[in-house]
């Protein structure tokens, strides 16, 4: 257990720098809003989702109804139901870990237990996937709990924090764009984007971009797999 744990750790030390920074921001940011260390730890603890748990603070403190921040919350994490279909196979003999493993499945995690790890029995899989989960997750925590330490602690404008997840995703959106030759589903998901942000406005765009593009591209899939 123990050579498992430590192949564990490595490989994901690259999240443990991504998790800080990014949970570091997001306790800032709630603290900033009033809010103490307890309901960061609990966020990051129970909710576990990066981009929701930023998004989160400005729904509810703005006044957004539970059925505004449960769907936003479902369109903004359904990537996930893909991630788990995939993982089927996988977590299929993790036992009482499966709940846990199926909760845990970020973006990270999931790049990192997709992949065979060189060195691991396959009978001690479940393990590393279980340590790789749990790790990355500490990782989330540590950061929000320090996050929201410091703006205890210090006081400062925190004004642009925030943007630190808007960084990442457009990051994440041009290693996408340069590694693909493929670009019609980031167009479609920049204009459908743009069209509602000038139809809805800048609070009520967010659900009905997600359906347009969620409709959008079924509908290319569809076609595609026609052609195909």
């Amino acid at each position: 257990m123990k050579k498992i744990a430590k192949k564990a750790f490595f490989a994901t030390l690259p999240v443990l720098t991504g998790y800080l920074v990014l949970g570091f921001g997001f306790g800032i940011i709630i603290k900033s809003y009033g809010y103490g260390i307890l309901l960061a730890f609990a966020m990051s603890l129970l909710i576990y989702a990066g981009s929701m748990q930023y998004a989160a603070i400005g729904l509810l403190t703005g006044g957004a109804s539970l059925f505004t921040v449960a769907l936003t919350t479902l369109m903004v994490n359904a990537r996930h139901l893909f991630y788990g279909l995939s993982m089927l196979d996988r977590y299929k003999d993790a036992g009482k870990r499966k709940p846990y493993l199926i909760f845990a499945l970020t973006d990270e995690t999931y790049s990192l237990v997709c992949r065979d790890e060189p060195g691991i029995p396959e009978g001690s899989r479940t393990d590393y996937y279980f340590l790789v989960s749990l790790f990355n997750h500490a990782y989330w925590i540590a950061g929000s709990i320090l996050g929201a330490l410091v703006g205890t602690l210090l006081s400062f404008n925190s004004e642009g924090i925030d943007f630190a997840l808007t960084a990442l995703f457009l990051t994440v959106f041009l290693d996408q764009w340069l590694g693909t030759k493929k670009h019609a589903p980031a167009v479609i998901g920049v204009v459908a984007s743009l069209a509602c942000l000038f139809i809805f406005g800048n609070e009520h765009f967010l659900i009905p971009a997600m359906l347009v593009i969620a409709l959008s591209l079924s509908l290319m899939g569809r076609k595609e797999s026609k052609h195909g």
